[in-house]
């Protein structure tokens, strides 16, 4: 029997070449469970969908009830019917399957649309693009519809999280640097997934921090550690270990390897590493192989002293378009830890008036903490805080949230510090891996932002306190390991 090719097939392989192998093919047994942050996304998801379509002002055929071959054949007379919107329809054509959130009329034909609980693009101003998982999909439900002669056009489309109709050219060229279509991203995408469901091309894991909410996380963890896979050291992810991979095979074989042979001037023996990453993954694979291995510096750092030091954090819902529910500091004097406390400003409520409220709340706190020094990691509260100004201008202007966040007043720890100028015996680079190297543990058994967002969650439908002090004890760990990861750098 042919495995048909699914849009969640092609979805899954546009950002894992290996987890439809492992969904086709996988031992069940070795599955993780659903992960509560991913069962979340599902809920919501399906929840959006429903929203949108009892709000249509137009005629629908809902054949959301309708399963497999019913489903289709309901779905092809509701075409023949002319039928302006189908919803939750089912289309084949030769090994090809599609469950198009709507089917559209348009002209003589129909043009297929998701629903997604998620922004339509990625990037921000002129600066969007389409996303190619989304892409993808939209690109399969097209193919059947030309396949079966009912196709209108290839401007298929999204409804995304904000009620916006994005349309997705699939023939027009990504940009200059990457002028391949949608369409030929398809193709391509396509093929291979054909390749993997008759077993012609052998998929492989690779470690990456999106792995963590897969169901096979934890099989496909094992046979990377099992093979001493490239993709264990930080940074080398799948492209660069698959041009790798014949000549350098593993870890090991990479921290005992003669370097200098696959280097000449600033280039390698490896299409698209130059000489000084592959250096720089040379020495993290000895470090990685060495006993008791201990962090270094690469470079000379700069760190700022001051008597008040904030550690900050904060968490964020992308399930309700990206509200912030809670700003975190803990605050430090004299670099005493004796001397800390924690201080949240967190929204009460999904509002604007609440998400406002703790904004504002929070800028003037590190306003009355002045003079001071804020440390956070990475770029990701810098982000957020330009797109709370944007939507709150009254609270400040953008050239106060450039101050707070220039180098003067604040570090960040990842790409000013650990990313420039240090090494550690770790994977990866995440917070969390950094901290638990330097000894501290969180008090929850399962601490991550995707966690906090599910109590959260949890916490608005219910009102629990115990999810609440849930949130603010992971939130408070996560600024306290920040704090333990200053003072572990101050001592390498």
């Amino acid at each position: 029997m042919t495995t048909p090719i699914t849009g969640t097939m092609l979805y899954d392989l546009v950002q894992c070449p290996h987890r439809p192998t492992m969904d086709l093919f996988g031992d069940p047994a070795k599955r993780d469970e659903t992960n509560p942050f991913v069962q979340l996304l599902w809920e919501k998801g399906n929840a959006h969908e429903r929203e949108v379509i009892d709000s249509l002002k137009l005629p629908i055929v809902d054949l959301s009830l309708y399963l497999g071959e019913e489903k289709e054949q309901r779905t092809l007379e509701a075409m023949k019917r002319g039928e302006p919107l189908i919803y939750s329809g089912r289309i084949t054509a030769d090994d090809l399957l599609g469950h198009p959130d709507i089917l559209r009329r348009d002209g003589n034909g129909y043009v297929a649309g998701d629903i997604k609980a998620g922004a339509g693009e990625f990037g921000d101003g002129d600066n969007t693009k389409f996303k190619k998982h989304y892409g993808v999909q939209l690109a399969l439900y097209t193919d059947i519809l030309e396949r079966l002669g009912l196709a209108s056009s290839k401007h298929p489309f999204v409804w995304d999280i904000d009620s916006e109709e994005i349309t997705y050219d699939l023939n027009e060229p990504q940009g200059i640097r990457n002028p391949w279509t949608m369409w030929e991203i398809y193709e391509k995408t396509l093929s291979q997934a054909r390749r993997i469901a008759v077993q012609t091309e052998e998929t492989y894991p690779a470690y990456s921090e999106v792995c963590k909410l897969c169901h096979w996380y934890t099989a496909c963890l094992s046979d990377l550690e099992k093979s001493d896979d490239l993709t264990l050291i930080p940074e080398l992810g799948r492209a660069k270990r698959d041009v790798m991979v014949d000549l350098i095979p593993t870890v090991s074989d990479l921290a005992t390897a003669n370097i200098d042979s696959y280097i000449s001037g600033k280039k390698s023996s490896f299409q698209g590493i130059g000489s000084g990453t592959l250096r720089k993954f040379h020495d993290r694979a000895k470090l990685a192989k060495m006993k008791d291995a201990c962090a270094y510096l690469t470079d000379a750092i700069s760190l700022p002293r001051a008597e008040t030091e904030l550690f900050f954090d904060i968490e964020v819902d992308p399930t309700q378009g990206d509200f912030c529910y809670l700003h975190g500091f803990v605050e430090r004097h004299g670099v005493d830890n004796s001397t800390e406390r924690y201080v949240p400003f967190f929204a009460e409520a999904i509002s604007d008036e609440e998400e406002e409220r703790v904004f504002a709340e929070a800028l003037r706190y590190i306003g009355d903490c002045q003079p001071c020094v804020v440390y956070y990691y990475s770029k990701y509260e810098r982000t957020i805080w330009r797109k709370l100004q944007s939507k709150y201008p009254s609270v400040c202007t953008a050239s106060d949230i450039e101050e707070l966040f220039s180098i003067s007043q604040s570090v960040d720890l990842y790409y000013d510090i650990v990313k420039k100028g240090t090494e550690w015996p770790t994977r990866d680079h995440s917070i969390k891996t950094l901290a638990t190297f330097l000894g501290f543990r969180w008090r929850d058994s399962h601490p991550s932002g995707a966690a906090s967002i599910e109590w959260f969650n949890h916490w608005i439908q219910t009102g629990d306190a115990s999810d609440k002090q849930r949130i603010l004890d992971y939130n408070e760990d996560d600024c306290v390991a920040t704090r333990v990861l200053l003072d572990g750098i101050r001592t390498l």
